[in-house]
């Protein structure tokens, strides 16, 4: 066998690969025995069918197998040989002849490949990013640390409603009199949240009632939803659309959700056994974790401002001939992917192939590797955010790293962490490299930025 490359144009060649007989023949003899060995075929006992046979029947589909696992085999091999960085993959090119498995015995394959220009790219204190830092303003302050007393707080009963009380009682229908309605409608222990009444001047009934007294108010004019009347009432939909009248309603019970008080328990539920000691603690540690989540919407800007920076920086040209035709031929929605859709995604596809380079060269060229500790620590800081989505901030550390050992041990999840990892060190790097020009933004100024990106 025989494979060899020549330049056509720019970043383009060909690699032409020469299968001789000599190349497969053993092979093929081989897979053909084997086969012999395994066919059942009427008139012939159990690996008696004649050989001729066999092949006339498997010999080409088998050799046509042989060939391209050799092609496949020496390509990989010349490629990993030659220390090629390719464009995508090789594609059978244009130019291919037509093979006669049926009489050739000498084949010749031709691919073509597009490489990885070589190229040159410097970092220095005179390229400046902005760094947005996004400020912490007291009412951000104000608005984390309710969420985490309201996760902490409970239903408390109370003397009488508020806006966001909840009534519960036993809803008696009347009739025209102001009487019981035989065989009307009782519901016991009816629930009615103050937020969702939608007349006013019941609201304004509702609000003055204590435990014990009745009030008498059209369930129709205060719940005008089908639904929400039927769920109070205790009835179907259906029988609810017919309901107009007044009814009876006995307080029994009246309650609304208090928030948490900023105590010492409260402090250790939070973030552990005596870590906070007091409220001004607690708020300067929810601070810093808002500054902390902050700090990661950064970093993702500072990241997009530094790819389109150095994407700028990229001045070589790529081809972009056979990048289409790489992902016309490898696209699994090939009927989709018309000529129109990849011109329109081919300028996007171009940027994130040249970013794909540049970064490859950075880590390279700084030997930026990774570490098991790097790995580990990522592993760590997304346990860490998954239970923080929940409300738990003080899990302990070796419930954390358990949780991070079994991350690593899905192939996914694993791929996704060192990806992470690697792309964290990387712009830990460009950072230190560039010259970082920090300002100071409003979530909303943060937001537009965001936007133009």
């Amino acid at each position: 066998m025989n494979i060899s490359k020549e330049n056509i144009e720019g970043l383009t060649s060909v690699i032409k690969v020469t299968v001789n007989k000599d190349d497969y023949e053993s092979k093929v003899s081989d897979v053909l025995k084997d086969y012999r060995k395994k066919v059942n075929m009427p008139g012939f006992r159990p690996g008696k069918v004649p050989m001729g046979l066999v092949k006339k029947m498997y010999g080409k589909a088998i050799l046509v197998d042989e060939v391209n696992k050799l092609i496949s085999e020496s390509i990989s091999k010349f490629i990993s040989d030659e220390k090629l960085e390719l464009l995508g993959e090789p594609l059978p090119s244009d130019n291919q002849e037509v093979i006669d498995f049926d009489n050739q015995e000498d084949f010749e394959f031709f691919f073509d490949i597009a490489e990885a220009p070589e190229f040159e790219l410097s970092l220095n204190k005179k390229d400046k990013i902005i760094y947005n830092k996004i400020a912490v303003t007291d009412e951000m302050l104000e608005q984390q640390m309710k969420s985490i007393t309201s996760r902490f707080g409970k239903q408390e009963s109370i003397e009488q409603p508020t806006e966001t009380a909840v009534i519960k009682g036993d809803l008696v229908q009347l009739d025209k009199d102001g009487n019981e309605l035989e065989d009307g409608i009782k519901a016991e222990d009816a629930v009615m949240s103050m937020s969702v009444v939608k007349d006013e001047d019941i609201k304004k009934q509702l609000m003055e009632v204590k435990v014990g007294e009745t009030i008498v108010f059209n369930p129709r004019k205060a719940f005008p939803d089908d639904t929400e009347l039927s769920y109070l009432l205790k009835i179907e939909k259906e029988e609810a659309a017919n309901v107009d009248s007044d009814f009876k309603l006995t307080i029994k019970e009246i309650t609304d959700f208090k928030d948490a008080e900023l105590t010492q328990d409260i402090f250790d539920q939070v973030y552990g056994k005596d870590v906070v000691k007091s409220e001004e603690e607690f708020k300067a540690k929810v601070k810093q974790e808002l500054e902390d989540q902050l700090a990661m919407d950064s970093d993702y800007l500072f990241f997009l401002d530094a790819k389109k920076k150095l994407v700028k920086k990229f001045k070589e040209e790529l081809p972009e001939e056979f990048l289409k035709r790489w992902i016309k031929a490898t696209n699994r929605d090939n009927d989709k992917l018309t000529p129109e859709k990849i011109d329109e995604e081919m300028p996007l596809f171009i940027e994130d192939l040249k970013w794909q380079l540049i970064k490859n060269k950075l880590i390279n060229d700084n030997e930026i590797k990774l570490e098991d500790n790097d790995v580990l620590d990522h592993a760590k800081k997304s346990a860490r955010m998954q239970f923080a989505q929940y409300g738990l901030n003080n899990v302990p550390d070796e419930h954390i790293e358990n949780y991070a050992h079994d991350m690593l041990k899905n192939e996914e999840q694993q791929r996704q962490i060192i990806d992470g990892a690697m792309h964290d060190k990387l712009i830990s790097f460009i950072k230190e490299a560039v010259k970082l020009e920090e300002k100071e933004v409003t979530r909303d100024e943060f937001n537009k930025l965001i936007e133009k990106n």
